[in-house]
């Protein structure tokens, strides 16, 4: 089982966060597979992946913030997307603890706006609402989180994005709404690749340094976190929606998408990898800034068993990847170029997988 890629040709696809690092690369990856993509998003950054995928040919492009709800109901208006992939976020946990209200406001109500934009249109035949592996109660279990775990968070960054899982449910639980089992949310591990421009996020922060001539500095090098290429996720979200689309009655609601046990690794055996890949650097231990769990896994038998989903490409092939990315010249078609060729490859593991 397998994504169907004729299914996405001329498909309407509205993508949120699209100028964001994991929405610009699945923006990608649809223009690839040729769906016509309206994307929904803030200015996105310099140096970031959806600058460096210039020029887009299958994109509509909007720069608008989903808390407005009468832009918001506009822009589905004029879309009138058949499917809908929703990961605009305040995405960060260091900014969720500086400013709780951006980031409950930003994650909780933008999803509030855009659901109510959508209920009750017969266009809209599937939805994939990207929450985060760190939804979970975190008590430590040490053992991997599985879908049915109680929901709960640390902070505002984890605990905005659980209530968006009960937003969610809610809504699909609605009769007014009419969104039914059509929609579902995805809980995706760490994801490394090239493009990310985030700050405070681990390898743009080591690139940052290196390209800086500064040592490196981890705030909890012994957290293991479960890492994983950006495809990985993303491949993932298609499969579910394609499954919400054309059997929603077997798709499930909702779903972790994490890489193999192997691959969850402490942070600083990944930035050893990445030093290591590069060919240059040292790092430091700062210590912690903020509070952070230890350990996070997550089970992604349900994505194996339902949707035939697995982590393709493993933590050695994500970490070459992500620094060829960077070593190419920014900015530039090179980019989109490296970019493009990942996704190739990606596509042709996938089909003999």
């Amino acid at each position: 089982m397998g994504l169907n890629q004729g299914f996405w040709d001329g498909r309407r696809v509205l993508v949120t966060g699209h100028t964001g690092f994991k929405g610009a690369w699945l923006c990608l990856l649809l223009e690839h597979l040729n769906a016509e993509v309206t994307g929904v998003g803030l200015e996105p950054p310099q140096g970031g992946a959806y600058r460096s995928f210039l020029p887009w040919e299958r994109v509509d492009s909007h720069i608008a913030d989903l808390r407005d709800p009468e832009g918001t109901a506009a822009i589905v208006e004029a879309a009138r997307p058949e499917v809908v992939i929703h990961m605009a976020a305040q995405a960060l946990e260091p900014v969720g603890f500086a400013d709780p209200i951006l980031t409950y406001s930003t994650n909780v109500m933008s999803t509030v706006n855009l659901l109510a934009a959508l209920a009750n249109r017969p266009e809209v035949q599937s939805m994939v609402v990207v929450t985060s592996d760190k939804v979970y109660e975190n008590t430590e279990l040490g053992r991997p989180f599985r879908e049915d775990d109680p929901l709960g968070g640390t902070g505002p960054y984890s605990g905005s994005k659980a209530c968006v899982e009960y937003v969610v449910k809610a809504f699909r639980k609605d009769p007014t709404k009419a969104l039914g089992p059509r929609i579902a949310t995805a809980r995706a591990g760490n994801v490394i690749g090239g493009g990310d421009h985030s700050q405070q996020r681990l390898l743009p922060d080591v690139f940052r340094a290196l390209d800086a001539g500064r040592v490196v500095e981890l705030r909890n090098p012994k957290a293991v976190r479960p890492w994983q290429f950006v495809l990985n996720p993303l491949y993932g979200y298609l499969l579910l929606a394609e499954r919400l689309y054309s059997a929603p009655e077997t798709a499930p609601v909702a779903v972790n998408f994490g890489p193999h046990v192997e691959d969850s690794v402490p942070v600083g055996q990944l930035v050893d990898m990445t030093l290591a890949e590069i060919g240059r650097g040292t790092w430091v231990d700062v210590g912690e800034s903020f509070p952070e769990a230890v350990l996070l896994r997550l089970d992604s038998s349900v994505a194996e068993q339902a949707l035939g989903w697995s982590p393709i490409v493993g933590i050695e092939t994500a970490v070459r990847w992500t620094a060829e990315f960077h070593a190419a010249k920014a900015g530039g078609p090179d980019r989109r170029a490296v970019a493009l060729g990942q996704i190739t490859s990606y596509l042709e593991r996938c089909s003999h997988d």
